[in-house]
Formats: C-alpha cells, structure tokens, sequence
C-alpha cells in the first residue's frame, strides 16, 4: 500500500438534519426524503439504495409531507402553507401553490394519483386536483375546530380518516360531510392531558389504525365506532406508521428512537381469525423516529438522529442479494468537502455557510502508526456566509486556493482569495455571466485558469478566470442528443484537454476542451455513477457504480482498457460487491500511475492495477490486519485491494503530493452530542 503521512481532520463540524418524513414508491423503487431543513432526497433503491438527487433545503420552506403521485411527480407541503412540486430534473421546486388554510400538517393522495388531501392548521381538509404542470383547489371538506395532524385515504378513495386532538374523523369525500367522529380517550378514566393523534391509516377493510401521543397503536371500526384493539408500545408518543401494500404488516416509531413492526396473523393454526402481533421490536435510533415507510421487502425509519435505516424483512427476500442488509445512511453519497491541494487549503460546505480552513503542518518524521507533533495548528481563515433563504447546491476551491464558487437555487457566486502573510483577503467577484441555475457541480481545472459549471438539461458551462478577479462565459457543452436530466458528476483532466460529465439519466459524456465538441458517450451500463476520475498520466476515466463495479475507459481511443475488461471477465471479489456504501471520490497517485485510490464511507482503497485481482477464496482484509500474519502468510494475500478501515466515518479523502494524504472523518458521536436531548429510558440494573 505504500506509507503516506495523514492529516486526520476531525474539525469538519457538520450537523446532518433530522428525517422530518418519508414517501415509497413501491412501482418506481424510490424512496423520497423530507429533513428538518426543508431538503429532499430521493433514494433509488434498485441502484443499490443510492441517493441519486438531493434537492437542498430553503430556510422559508419547512416538509412536514411528500406524496408521490400520477407520472413519477414528487409533491412536498410544510407549515409555510405551500404545496409545491419539485422538479427533480433540475432538483429544483418547479411551482407552488397556497393552501388556503395556513401551515400544513399532513398531506395524502389518493390510490391513483390524481388527487391531493392536505390537512391544515385552521382545521380543515381541502382537496386539490392534480393536473399537468401543476395542481388545481377542487373544494374544501367539513371544517371543524382543530389542526389536522394526519390524513389517510380509503384504498377505494372514497372515504378520508383524519386524525386532530383527542379526535379522528372520517369524511365522506363525494359529500364533503363528516360521516363518523371517534374521540380517541373515551376509553381512558380521568384524563388530564391532550392526546395527540400522530399518525392514521386507512385500511380496506374499513379498519383505521391511529398512533398517538398515550403511545398506544389502536385499531378502530370506522362504521360503528368502536374501538377493537390497542397495543401500548411505548412509555411515550408512537409518532409514525406506515402500513405495507398487502395490509398484513405495519410499522410504527416511537420518540425513544424505537420501531415496532406489527403482523396479522392467525389466532391459531389453520384458523380463519386473525389479530395483530406485535411481532418485532428494533433500536436503531437514539431520538424520534419521525417518519417510517414500509416497502415489500424492508421496513424503513428516519429520525432526528439524522440516521435513515433500512431493515431488510427476511422472510420477503428469496435469495441473497443487497436487499438483504441492514443498510444505515447518515451522510449524503455526494462530496461537501473540496481541496486545494497546492495550497494545503479544505473547503467545507454547510447548509447556509463556507468554512475555509488551512491545514497543520509538521517537522517530523516517525514509524508507522506514530501521532506526530503539530508545528503550525489548523488555521481557520475564512467563513463565507449565504446570504438569503437558500440553501447551498454545490461548492469548489481552486487548486492553488485563489478562487472559491458556490451555487444556491437562484444565485451563482464567484469570490477571489488572497493570501499575504497570516492576512486573508476575500473579494466577491461582480458580474458574474448569467448561468441557467441552479447549478449542480463546480469543478475546477488543474491549472485554476477555468471553472466548469453543471447545470440542468445536460448542460456544462465553461467560465475563463481572469486575473486579478473576473471571469467571462467562454462556451456551453451540451449533449448532441439532448438531456432533461441535470449534469451531476463532473471530472477534468489534468492536461486540460478533456472534461467528463454525468448526468441524472446517468450517462457519461465527454468532451474536447480543445474544440469545445463532443468527443464520445461512455457506453450505457445500467446503474447509477457515484464517482468518476480521469488519470492524470494515461488519460483513462475511471468510473465506480452504485453496484460496487469499477470501470476503466481510455477516453482518445473511445473503448474500455484491457484491466477493464479483465475485471469484468474475471469479477470483482463478492465481499468488495457486498458493500453497501457507495465509493464517492477517486483521486490518482502520479508516483505510481498503477494505483488507483478511492473511498466510500467506512473503507479507503489503493487499487494497485499491477496485481492480480482476488478471487473470491482470498480474505479481503483490513490492512492492520494484515499486518499482524507472517510474511509468509501476507504474500500469499498479495493481491490488487489494499484496504485500510482506521478512518470512519470517512467523509473525504484526497491526495495532497505523492507522500501526504488528508482524511476528513465525523464521528458519529460528535454531532449526536450537538443534538437535544434524547427521552431518557429507565433500564434495568441502573
């Protein structure tokens, strides 16, 4: 693997967003994502649970809803009282529209997708219609006092249950009237406090289900009345459900982090009676679990712990394949860190902020696995802060450190940095080119003479840097035969001759910066890109797959390389196949022009093309490990994956000059001391 000298940095101080609410698509396997922050995230679950597009939050523009509906068309509502519509094309919102009833609670859709409930803070229910290029108001349903916390349609979309305070109503949708009125208590002896109705579903059976904040799941019959089961779960609020498309499985989350799944099933063998069990109990989570989603193979939980877990249902799944992990994501599978390598510099992007920070350095030398003292501190020297509501989309730093750019939804900023002695100068550059925004990737070329700027429809802007601080719009690089989907992944190479682009139908482009033309399209292969590179030496775009594949293609002759083809005749190791943590940077070591060095969240690689690949009977092991077996024992594991797990979880990592890596960690603890509080569970022996 070679010996680097690593600058382990542990300062980053990013604080993901809770998960505020969840939306299946079990006929497209999506999964969409509601934060705390007003971001969205849209999860491909046939890629291999890859988060394939991130819509970035909006300080004015809360998600307290997402509802998929007709044509693959993504709705989201919040309590600023919109309902808005996101492009997820140009991962932008396209359009909204004011619900009429002040902040938004709940949202549903009915079975087929044409029509919207939304449950408002005035009290009322109101239908909307959803029509191409947007949704029409259709007519309001019987007002009554109190917040509608949470709606559920009847499969036959006849009916809607709403759940309030202390209440849950059915309507009547073709009346408009309120045909049933349950309260929720009336089977609890003196009372003294509110309960909340978090969370309602509407079975075809006629049966609704409620959580509440007594932490009871109770089953309803709609008709009469009456209440026919409930099951106290928690010492505090069960806060979400979600019920499975067979209407025999349900889960439900609690505000102690746990979740619950319940089954129907039968009273005994063989017996046409059937009740619900709870059957099985997880802990995933340290806070509330504010959202849950039940897929056909998978329950699916999100809390304020910023953690989304996908716990696999082993009796749904018939033979070993990724649906069968157990899958945590709590970091995006997108870069928020960039490196100006020359210049020793890290660039960190937040929601609303820069933080541009300059590494330490030292004098000694020593062994490996030796903590070295520091001479010079990291300095941080610059914090860059958004103006406005938006969000950040995107962030880069030149290589020599002279020039940063971020992009929000509507606004693309350019700054030039200077450096004199300790002193740091930042100024904004003015009259920046209009640029069809937002933009979706910054990138940089090695001598920070340009910046390639990835908007939507396919599109790659080319901005000239001048000296001593302007830019001009030199040209557009666009597919010959179109895209709607927004360039995601941008890659140049370090002669400045090619750049490679991928966009969100996940083709790979690449063009001539010489000619500005369109030299040739990758070959299709059917998954999401997570990470491309071109090798500074050979001029070979390496290409990692959401499915762990790794491709090589030598971009002058327009074909796979003979190592590519190797790895795909002879396979990848199943273990390396088995990961379910997507490779997210590719960067080179020019010393050694055969190693290819990559990482994903928990492990980073050095792939050494001169060494025999694998097979499957060797032991991909950790590095460390290795290190502890004889040498006899360790050249029989010679093989191409050097694998090195010290450094978790690993958010960046990149090569600073042929000796010096720098490796950007956040520990998980580290931002769950800066979230509140968790409810405090009393356990046994304490």
């Amino acid at each position: 693997m070679g010996e680097f000298e690593v600058h382990r940095v542990r300062f980053f101080g990013l604080v993901p967003a809770g998960v505020r609410c969840l939306a299946y698509q079990p006929r497209g396997g999506r999964l969409a994502l509601g934060r705390t922050d007003g971001a969205v995230e849209v999860y491909n679950f046939a890629a291999n649970y890859f988060q394939e597009k991130v819509i970035p939050g909006h300080e004015a523009r809360s998600v307290e809803a997402l509802c998929w509906v007709t044509g693959d068309r993504l709705f989201g509502a919040g309590l600023g009282g919109e309902i808005s519509e996101y492009d997820l094309s140009r991962l932008c919102v396209s359009h909204s529209v004011d619900g009429g009833g002040g902040p938004i609670w709940s949202m549903a859709a009915n079975s087929s997708g044409t029509q919207l409930a939304i449950g408002c803070e005035d009290g009322s229910v109101k239908l909307f219609q959803v029509v191409p290029g947007g949704i029409q108001f259709e007519r309001n349903l019987d007002r009554r006092k109190g917040r509608i916390l949470c709606l559920s349609w009847h499969p036959s979309d006849t009916h809607i249950a709403a759940g309030s305070i202390d209440i849950l109503r059915v309507f009547d949708v073709s009346s408009g009237q309120t045909i049933q009125r349950i309260m929720v208590n009336y089977h609890v002896h003196k009372v003294k406090r509110e309960c909340i109705v978090w969370s309602i579903a509407f079975l075809s059976s006629g049966t609704v289900v409620t959580s509440d904040s007594f932490g009871r799941v109770q089953f309803w019959d709609w008709e009469r009345g009456t209440l026919l089961e409930s099951h106290t779960v928690s010492t505090s609020a069960v806060l979400s459900l979600s019920v499975s498309e067979e209407e025999d499985s349900i889960v439900v989350g609690t505000s102690t982090g746990a979740t619950y799944q319940f089954q129907l099933l039968p009273v005994k063998m063989g017996s046409l009676e059937k009740r619900w069990v709870r059957t099985k109990p997880f802990q995933h989570h340290t806070h509330d679990v504010r959202a849950v989603a039940h897929s056909s193979t998978a329950l699916i939980s999100g809390g304020l712990d910023a953690q989304l877990v996908i716990r696999p249902l082993m009796e749904k799944i018939q033979k070993k394949s990724y649906e069968a992990a157990l899958r945590k994501f709590t970091f995006p599978h997108r870069r928020l860190v960039s490196c100006a390598r020359k210049a020793r510099l890290l660039l960190f992007q937040f929601s609303q902020h820069l933080e541009l920070w300059r590494l330490g350095s030292t004098d000694e030398t020593g062994k490996d696995g030796e903590v070295l003292p520091l001479r010079r501190m990291p300095e941080h020297l610059v914090q860059l802060k958004s103006k406005g509501p938006e969000h950040i989309y995107c962030s880069c730093i030149s290589p020599c450190g002279s020039w940063v750019a971020y992009s929000t939804a509507s606004r693309f900023h350019l700054y030039r940095v200077q450096y004199e002695g300790d002193s740091v100068s930042v100024k904004k550059v003015p009259k920046v080119p209009k640029l069809l925004l937002p933009a979706c990737q910054l990138q940089f070329c090695a001598d920070s003479n340009s910046l390639f700027v990835a908007a939507a429809q396919g599109s790659v802007h080319v901005l000239q840097l001048l000296e001593p601080g302007g830019c001009t719009h030199l040209h557009t690089l666009q597919p010959p035969s179109g895209c709607p989907e927004a360039v995601y992944l941008l890659a140049v190479s370090t002669d400045g001759h090619w750049l490679a682009a991928v966009s969100g139908d996940w083709a790979i482009h690449i063009y001539n910066l010489k000619s500005f033309k369109h030299h040739c399209t990758v070959p299709t292969y059917n998954c999401a890109v997570t990470a491309i590179a071109i090798h500074p030496i050979t001029n070979n775009l390496v290409i990692a797959y959401s499915d762990q594949q790794l491709f090589e293609f030598n971009i002058p002759e327009k074909q796979y390389t003979a190592w590519s083809r190797t790895v795909q005749n002879q396979g990848l190791h199943k273990v390396w196949l088995e990961r379910d943590s997507p490779i997210t940077h590719i960067t080179f070591n020019p010393k050694n022009p055969s190693h290819i060095l990559l990482h994903d969240t928990y492990m980073f690689c050095v792939l050494d093309k001169s060494l025999p690949l694998p097979d499957n009977s060797a032991l991909l092991m950790n590095q460390s490990t290795l290190k502890q077996l004889p040498e006899t024992a360790r050249q029989r594991q010679l093989h191409a994956f050097k694998i090195c797990k010290k450094f978790q979880p690993l958010l960046f990592a990149d090569l600073l000059d042929e000796n010096c890596l720098v490796m950007v960690e956040r520990p998980i603890m580290d931002f769950k001391t800066q979230l509140p509080l968790p409810i405090q569970q009393k356990k046994f022996g304490t």
